[in-house]
């Protein structure tokens, strides 16, 4: 991944929409943006605050620069699960699923695709 540095609440927020755009100039992240919305000003400065993180890159158009993700959703939130794992279970995925079947917020369906999915890891690992 291109960056590991957490994001904030509000990177986040936009993040999700640059990720949804695939590439925007701040008009089209701030019509995304849920209300009350903050200052146009405010938008710029998260998106700033993304390309020094390293997750937002653009190119310019006269005055008006176009946004895109560097870091794609999917690498953002492996790094994400993995922070999770490692701060909130021990660095264990057996303490993670279990967290979810305990509770019983997992359905039969995704148990199943559980199985499989470690029955293809394994098959892979050897």
């Amino acid at each position: 991944m291109a960056t590991t540095k957490k994001l904030t609440a509000s990177e986040e927020v936009i993040m999700q929409i640059i990720w949804k755009l695939e590439q925007g100039f701040a008009q089209d992240i701030m019509s995304e943006i849920p209300e009350p919305k903050p200052p146009y000003n405010t938008t710029l400065s998260v998106v700033k605050a993304l390309e020094r993180k390293g997750y937002v890159g653009h190119e310019t158009f006269g005055k008006a620069n176009r946004y895109y993700p560097l870091v794609s959703k999917e690498e953002y939130s492996r790094s994400l699960l993995g922070r999770v794992v490692s701060n909130y279970f021990n660095n264990s995925l057996s303490s993670l699923v279990s967290a979810f079947t305990e509770d019983h917020s997992i359905s039969d369906k995704e148990l199943q695709e559980l199985e499989r999915l470690v029955e293809t890891a394994k098959r892979s690992n050897r």
